[in-house]
């Protein structure tokens, strides 16, 4: 009953948010650079390795703003000299402090100290703002909103996320923050509720101070700065136009404990600073924060819809008190009503019954820290998310699929019983749980990354120039910082191993890097960068991650979402799922009769 209440209350604050998307346009700056204000751009860094942020740095260097009116500052929590020499090569400043108190948080708020720009541009050091005119986007709405406190543009993942690259889903299916970033803050801004998420946002400095800099209550700061700048009555605004790009986390293990930092702060928020009660909220604020604080209490609820039937098969207790065909006539249509309606609500950005897939996955791991969270908000850790990292190799992650595994074995068990009780409804139900477990277990089935660095699709023209003095005009296919695929003319073959200059254009300047060949095909070559210096290196990510158009059109051409082509594609991943999983038993079991066998033999040799 607390379960279907919980989901019926979900459901009517999600139909409040998401029905009238405010779908803001951005506001130009005044035409003359001088009324434009001054804005120091923070990278805070603790761990990634340099590799990982040197893009992000280049393209803060990128940006299209007077030299005089823009700082940029690498918060380097790590306090490592390759970081030190690296920022004062290129010119920027590299600021520690001698302490790590309350991470990403207190990192910001020891720079607010030593800084003095009018508004602040903060990006995760494995973001890239990808294109120049970010801040001439971006804050034409502060100066015409004196209430402004602070402006969100998405987080665009460039990299898919473990959902997507162990379920084959990467760029066919929205993930799991394309729902949040693509309708929900859009729904949230017609209430005055947009949410800080950390990265790829604009702030007005003044603001921030007065609530006394970033939050560093709960261990989700940024929605938490949102709430007490709310709460003194100042605006923020979101702008639904990917203006950066980031990698998602590599590992399903590594995407679950990300996902376990988020609904525990929010809970923590819940708890501390309940946006229902205190000053300061309007109504529709108070809604919207309350739903997304409610979602992450949905460990239970998705735990108790995985085994309701079972106390049934197993027991003999009726979950719901009512004939099968009453059941039909009452539940059937609000179950249609609610997947036609988000299917229309959602259709460019939640695929149906995508999300029970991604709850099923986290539920068994996110229920306890929230449970903590709502008795003792003080408990608990902050993790930093692990980004840059590569799968080498195939494998099943057992460890982390425990749960989806023991639950799945449940209703096997009651699906044997429910044949032999030839239960139809609790029978289907259990079906359905296995089916939609069984994409929870192949979620798990991690694969290996062929490439050590992700490439972005995208066509744009390039020159390429050979030794033998011969050019080609072509367009490329994807690029990396690694190196570029291009598309040939015609039946032009290139031979492998041949030395290359490639040539992008940013307007009318042309930028050269060196380049050999390391892949070839009909109608296509893959070109892997030589050693590059500091100057092409900045030139090239300029030329590439840091144009205007480098994000648009990301979901062009996928298919449209309707729930009966939503249901099929899930169903059908989780049946793959329950056969991959015994693939990998059927596998595991081989390799440890071989092994035991050999062991066998050694023992015979001895004699």
């Amino acid at each position: 009953m607390s379960a279907e209440v919980y989901s019926t209350l979900v459901l009517m604050l999600g139909y409040f948010q998401t029905a009238w998307p405010l779908k803001r346009k951005p506001m130009p700056l005044p035409a003359s650079r001088d009324a434009w204000p001054t804005v120091d751009v923070f990278i805070p860094t603790y761990n990634e390795p340099l590799s990982v942020v040197k893009p992000t740095i280049y393209a803060a260097l990128a940006l299209d703003y007077p030299a005089e009116k823009l700082s940029i500052h690498v918060l380097d929590d790590g306090r490592r000299p390759e970081f030190k020499a690296f920022c004062e090569e290129v010119g920027v400043n590299w600021t520690i402090r001698t302490h790590n108190r309350h991470a990403k948080a207190g990192n910001i708020n020891e720079a607010l100290k030593i800084t003095n720009g009018e508004y602040l541009a903060i990006f995760d050091c494995d973001h890239i703002p990808p294109t120049r005119s970010f801040l001439q986007i971006g804050l034409g709405w502060f100066l015409r909103d004196k209430l402004l406190s602070m402006l969100q543009t998405p987080h665009h993942f460039f990299s898919a996320d473990p959902f997507e690259r162990n379920l084959g889903t990467f760029r066919k299916v929205p993930n799991e923050g394309e729902l949040f970033y693509g309708l929900v803050q859009d729904g949230n801004d017609l209430w005055n509720a947009t949410f800080f998420c950390g990265s790829c946002a604009l702030l007005r400095r003044s603001m921030v101070e007065e609530i006394g800099g970033i939050a560093v209550e709960t261990v989700t700061e940024d929605a938490h700065t949102a709430l007490k700048l709310h709460r003194l009555g100042y605006t923020t605004a979101y702008l639904a136009i990917p203006q950066a790009a980031d990698l998602a986390t590599e590992s399903l293990s590594g995407h679950i404990g990300q996902r376990i930092r988020w609904a525990r702060g929010m809970t923590q928020i819940f708890r501390i600073d309940n946006p229902l009660t205190g000053k300061g909220l309007k109504f529709g604020q108070r809604l919207c924060y309350l739903n997304a604080m409610m979602h992450f209490l949905y460990g239970i609820p998705r735990l108790v819809f995985l085994t309701a039937p079972l106390s049934y098969l197993f027991f003999g207790a009726h979950v719901i008190e009512a004939a099968a065909s009453t059941i039909a006539i009452y539940a059937l249509p609000h179950m249609m009503h609610a997947s036609i309606t988000n299917s229309r609500m959602q259709r460019s950005f939640r695929h149906s019954f995508w999300a029970e897939v991604y709850e099923s996955v986290l539920a068994s791991y996110i229920t306890a820290p929230t449970l903590l969270a709502l008795t003792n908000p003080k408990l608990g850790k902050f993790n930093v998310t692990a980004k840059g990292g590569q799968i080498e190799r195939n494998y099943f992650d057992w460890a982390i699929s425990r749960p989806y595994l023991f639950l799945l074995l449940l209703n096997l068990i009651g699906f044997c019983v429910g044949i032999v009780q030839t239960t139809l409804l609790n029978l289907g139900w259990t079906v359905y749980n296995m089916l939609i477990l069984g994409a929870s277990v192949a979620a798990a089935r991690e694969r290996r990354q062929i490439r050590a660095v992700h490439r972005v699709a995208m066509e744009m023209p390039v020159m390429l120039k050979f030794s033998t003095g011969r050019t080609l005009a072509c367009k490329t296919i994807d690029y990396s910082e690694g190196g570029v695929g291009v598309a040939l003319p015609g039946a032009i073959q290139v031979p492998m191993h041949e030395r290359v200059t490639v040539s992008l254009f940013r307007g009318d300047e042309e930028y050269a890097f060196p380049a050999t060949v390391g892949f070839t095909a009909p109608g296509r070559v893959g070109l892997r960068f030589s050693a590059m210096t500091r100057e092409q290196e900045y030139e090239f990510v300029k030329t590439t991650f840091a144009r205007a158009d480098a994000w648009t059109g990301w979901a062009e051409g996928r298919q449209q979402d309707t729930p009966l082509r939503g249901l099929s594609h899930v169903l059908s991943v989780g049946a793959r799922g329950i056969l991959g999983l015994f693939e990998h038993l059927y596998n595991d079991l081989r390799t440890s009769l071989k092994s035991r066998l050999v062991d066998v033999e050694k023992l015979k040799t001895k004699d």
